[in-house]
């Protein structure tokens, strides 16, 4: 399949999904925004309310963090399943398995784009300036949106090879949502070394941290961190798309028996 066949079929795929979404809720696509805003409103009262943090500018800090986290959590989640509930199509069409996952993540860029929208608008609500660093937002996305494909690659082929890597994904952004720095500073930690070593061993995080970075203080990320986060993602994405490439028979035989 010509690569500009591939990328229409994968964005009529994504507006279509996205179009029955709509129509099958009330409040149609009203919900892009609203359930992201809810889960910040959860974590805050609990955090706040209860809990009483005492952290200065902790609502930005926080819807910063948890919007961008959102993104990669429910993309992966739902392209880790993609391949799976579209197994109608795939014993009916030969087209390569990475477009259902793909597909799926075309999806959340358009809600993450109208998610975006609102988080860049309530920061400047908030009084924090635009500034020239805000262009660094250009690349830390791209190197978001490689670790969403390339994470959105491995968990469509493990849901596929067998049905209980999904609740483990689940689990998994879980362990990612607690360790990541969303309702806590990374940089707030007295130890330096223990700073370093989450920001480095956690690509999640760095990613996190170098959107309130740019938002909240004016400051660019880590530029040789971030290429190097971005490569590395982007060799997982061509091993994964090599991988399935070659096993296409096999995740369609997967898909449609276990």
């Amino acid at each position: 399949m010509p690569l500009s066949q591939y990328l229409r079929l994968m964005n009529v795929m994504a507006r279509m999904a996205l179009r029955a979404d709509a129509a099958r809720l009330f409040l149609g696509y009203i919900w892009w925004v609203l359930e992201p805003l809810l889960w910040v409103a959860v974590f805050y009262v609990v955090f706040v309310v209860i809990l009483g943090t005492r952290q200065e500018d902790f609502l930005p800090f926080l819807m910063v963090g948890k919007l961008a986290f959102v993104w990669f959590s429910k993309s992966v989640t739902q392209a880790s399943n993609a391949i799976v509930t579209g197994r109608g199509l795939v014993g009916k069409i030969a087209v390569p398995k990475t477009l259902f996952p793909m597909a799926a993540v075309q999806e959340s860029i358009y809600r993450q784009a109208a998610v975006f929208a609102l988080m860049f608008s309530y920061v400047l609500f908030e009084g924090f300036a635009l500034t020239a660093n805000w262009f660094y937002l250009v690349p830390l996305m791209v190197v978001n949106y490689i670790m969403v494909i390339s994470c959105a690659l491995v968990g469509a082929c493990l849901v596929c090879i067998a049905r209980d890597f999904a609740p483990l994904i689940g689990l998994f952004m879980m362990f990612l949502m607690f360790t990541s720095g969303i309702f806590w500073d990374v940089r707030s930690l007295d130890d330096p070394e223990k700073i370093h070593m989450i920001l480095t061993a956690n690509p999640l995080a760095f990613v996190l941290d170098g959107y309130r970075q740019i938002l909240l203080h004016a400051t660019p990320p880590d530029m040789v961190h971030l290429i190097s986060i971005g490569a590395g993602f982007g060799a997982l994405f061509c091993l994964m798309v090599l991988i399935m490439r070659k096993g296409d028979k096999y995740l369609a035989l997967k898909a449609l028996t276990a």
